[in-house]
């Protein structure tokens, strides 16, 4: 018997009893009950990036280990969905490290620049900010190239190509991230874990952007690099603040199914995902967001919810996204079927 059909039935237990206990905890008030938060600012980073405006004088505080505890905080604030927080901090942060880059620091700087920009690139993208997306992705390149590391070059350009896809060029941007993956297969200076992890990441955002566009073989034939390579890899690993891994690998299949009009599929997927091993919220809450999706693709209008209100658990700021409140605008129809979808939808500001 194959992995897929021993495990399917207890798979599809665990995500319906998954789902279950998540309706009966927001029916009986638990933390989903609460509103989220605002939605975040980001005039900071603004400021920041289109008038040059950084905050107050720091060159005094700019050392290797304040700038590297700003790339481990803003890592953390970003895996945690605490949107709002990284919104406030990234412009000092980056204002840091900058600091140090042209005081007399620029290799040792570069990277944690090149990091720092490519977290607002994650956070412009999450909030739907794909102009200032473009200019953050287009600055972290540009560090990452002044600094010479292999592997922030690589996943510069993937912010690159996620740039990109949000303004639409898909073609454009599945050959970028393909060709920053084809080009680390030789590369012997990184660290293996480390390369693999990048590459593999790239396979599968070009993959996604494949799907995005509709083109189905592409798509199918990039997921499956990224799958070899998380073979490779042989398991999850959360390195340089990104996760990948066969964990991963699958939560892209989900979207990439979603994406291609295979709905089925990518439940079907989405039962082979052991979510307690997700590494962080933010995962976590995409898992939940991508279910929602596929049973809305589906018909499914109460396990939509049901997914979004364990999303809306997992990660109060994740379902404050544009995708959500997509949905749940859909759902406001089934509202005497689905109990306390209003409420729901004026958390995540659909108009109600």
């Amino acid at each position: 018997m194959s992995r897929d059909e021993g495990e399917g039935p207890v798979r599809r237990r665990q995500l319906l009893a998954g789902l279950a206990g998540t309706s009966a905890g927001v029916a009986l008030g638990g933390p989903a009950a609460a509103h989220a938060p605002a939605r975040p600012s980001l005039s900071g980073l603004e400021d920041l990036l289109l008038h040059r405006q950084p905050p107050a004088a720091i060159e005094a505080d700019a050392t290797l280990d304040s700038v590297s505890a700003a790339v481990r905080a803003s890592r953390l604030d970003f895996s945690g969905c605490r949107y709002d927080r990284l919104a406030r901090a990234l412009p000092q942060r980056i204002a840091l490290a900058e600091a140090l880059r042209t005081n007399g620091r620029p290799e040792q700087a570069a990277p944690a620049v090149a990091e720092l920009y490519n977290t607002a690139t994650r956070l412009c993208i999450k909030l739907g900010e794909d102009g200032m997306a473009a200019v953050t992705a287009d600055r972290a390149l540009t560090a990452a190239l002044d600094g010479g590391d292999v592997l922030a070059i690589a996943e510069a350009h993937r912010m690159v190509s996620s740039a990109w896809r949000r303004q639409g060029h898909y073609a454009r941007a599945t050959d970028v991230a393909v060709a920053a993956a084809e080009h680390l297969v030789g590369d012997r200076t990184a660290d293996v874990t480390e390369r693999l992890s990048v590459q593999g990441n790239l396979y599968a955002t070009a993959a996604y952007t494949a799907a995005k566009q509709g083109d189905r073989h592409t798509a199918h034939a990039l997921i499956a690099e990224a799958r070899a390579t998380a073979g490779r890899l042989g398991h999850d690993a959360l390195l340089r603040g990104t996760a990948f891994g066969p964990n991963q690998v699958l939560l892209h299949q989900v979207s990439v199914s979603y994406l291609l009009g295979d709905a089925g599929q990518a439940i079907e997927q989405a039962r082979r995902i052991d979510t307690g091993a997700l590494p962080t919220a933010e995962r976590r809450a995409r898992y939940w967001v991508d279910v929602a999706r596929a049973f809305d693709q589906w018909g499914k209008p109460d396990r939509c919810y049901r997914a979004l209100l364990a999303a809306e658990r997992a990660a109060p700021q994740e379902v404050r996204r544009d995708s959500v409140l997509t949905i749940a605008t859909g759902l406001l129809r089934h509202d005497r079927a689905l109990p306390d979808v209003r409420a729901f939808a004026h958390r995540v500001g659909a108009p109600t």
